[in-house]
């Protein structure tokens, strides 16, 4: 296996940081003991099915012994060589799997929490019912996957839409699921709006960041201008009658984060903050992978957020990626939170387009 340097660096790796986990000073030192296990738990699904690979391996060159040999009966011999074909099958999926795990190695940000913001664009209140649609997607899609999800900050409309929602998603992966979702996504469908009954046209826009701590950005307090209002609902609902909401100007940058969900003005601004660290090193990962390659925006994955990604026509009930040229029949199931079948499709055209620029 041309992976094989690499993987067991791994191993050595996994065992490395099992022993030093078990030191009674690294358990005492809570930062290094939560970033040891952290490593731990985004490395040992690999290791694991390194493991794997190599015992399908070792079988199969017992099975082949066993064919070559003169002493099996014809009904014998056909067991065995079912045995060998699914043996093979087996170890093509592990090594599409172990490929699939490096190459997700590769992007710093794949172990991390996501930031994800989704906002309407053209359609106007048509556009804020389907930030509320994709909101709910994803709501259902983290869920199934065992993940955390958490609002941040959210501008309702009237109707039980949405202007923007702003979330963190956390958990084993979060970033290698959600990251495909950044871009501009296109719904066609009768508006609940509309008399005539015509097909709209609407757009929404997703951008999803990883999360970053406080080590990894440094913020300089100078370069904050901190406001604080009372936050209200749609239609004026829901006033504070305190100064609960915060927006924070990064000078420097020019980015705007505010928060106002929380009824804590202390919440919301740690909220704004996480949402501000977010933006900003996902901004420094964009520099400089514009820096490495020319050809980034052609990339599946890399996160540009200036074109059309995804259609979903209800008249139709379809969903057409069209980054891979991908459409299912099955937009009920995909709204309601089923997208494995669709970001399965994206890592594996990912992982084939970086090994075939490996190679």
């Amino acid at each position: 296996m041309i992976y094989a340097d690499k993987l067991q660096k791994t191993e050595k790796r996994l065992a490395q940081i099992e022993h030093e986990i078990s030191q009674p000073e690294v358990v005492k030192d809570q930062a290094k003991y939560q970033k040891l296990t952290k490593e731990m738990a985004e490395i040992r699904p690999l290791v694991g099915a390194y493991a794997e690979y190599r015992r399908a391996e070792e079988e199969l060159a017992a099975l082949s012994e066993e064919l070559n040999s003169k002493k099996l009966d014809a009904e014998m011999r056909d067991l065995y060589r079912e045995e060998e074909k699914s043996l093979k099958q087996k170890k093509d999926a592990l090594l599409e799997q172990i490929e699939t795990m490096l190459i997700r190695d590769d992007d710093p940000r794949s172990g991390r929490d996501v930031i994800a913001e989704i906002r309407a664009g053209t359609g106007g209140e048509e556009a804020a019912l389907f930030v509320a649609d994709l909101f709910r997607m994803y709501s259902r899609y983290a869920s199934s996957l065992g993940l955390r999800l958490e609002v941040m900050d959210s501008n309702p409309t009237g109707i039980g839409g949405f202007k923007e929602v702003i979330f963190a998603v956390s958990g084993s992966g979060a970033y290698a699921k959600f990251k495909y979702e950044s871009g501009i996504h296109r719904v066609q469908r009768v508006p609940a709006t509309e008399a005539s009954g015509r097909v709209h046209t609407s757009a929404v826009t997703v951008a999803i960041m990883a999360e970053a701590d406080e080590t990894e950005i440094n913020i300089d307090p100078a370069d904050l201008k901190i406001d604080v209002y009372r936050a209200s609902g749609a239609g004026g609902q829901h006033v504070n009658k305190t100064e609960s909401a915060v927006r924070i100007t990064h000078l420097p940058s020019g980015v705007i984060v505010q928060c106002q969900d929380e009824r804590s003005q202390h919440k919301n601004k740690a909220r704004a903050m996480r949402v501000l660290r977010a933006r900003l090193y996902e901004a420094e990962q964009e520099r400089r992978q514009l820096e490495q390659s020319r050809e980034r925006k052609a990339q599946i994955g890399s996160g540009d957020r200036s074109g059309k990604i995804r259609t979903y026509n209800y008249p139709d009930q379809r969903v057409t990626d069209h980054r891979i040229g991908l459409t299912l029949h099955s937009l009920n199931d995909i709204l309601n939170g089923h997208l494995d079948e669709m970001v399965g499709a994206l890592e594996r055209d990912e992982r084939n387009r970086k090994l075939m620029s490996a190679a």
